[in-house]
């Protein structure tokens, strides 16, 4: 994979999963792409961890975080903090 973005990693773990399940692989190939989704799924975790961590700094007040829920069906929280 030429970038690592986590879009690029989620669109190729999406059709690893689509391979894998359709059940056309030999057990190798198999093998192979779920060795492959599991190096996607380590990636896309460490962004998620990264923006997590950017999201934490930017609602740091006081030297204390604060603590919001986000919900994505709201498309965010309205009680952020200004």
């Amino acid at each position: 994979m030429a970038k690592n973005s986590f879009e690029n990693a989620l669109t190729r773990l999406e059709k690893i999963t689509e391979e894998l399940e359709s059940g056309d692989l030999s057990l190798e190939k198999s093998l192979e792409k779920f060795t492959e989704g599991m190096t996607l799924v380590h990636l896309c975790n460490g962004k998620l961890e990264e923006a997590k961590s950017q999201i934490e700094l930017l609602l740091k007040k006081d030297e204390t975080i604060v603590s919001v829920p986000f919900t994505e069906e709201e498309g965010g929280n309205p009680n952020l903090p200004g």
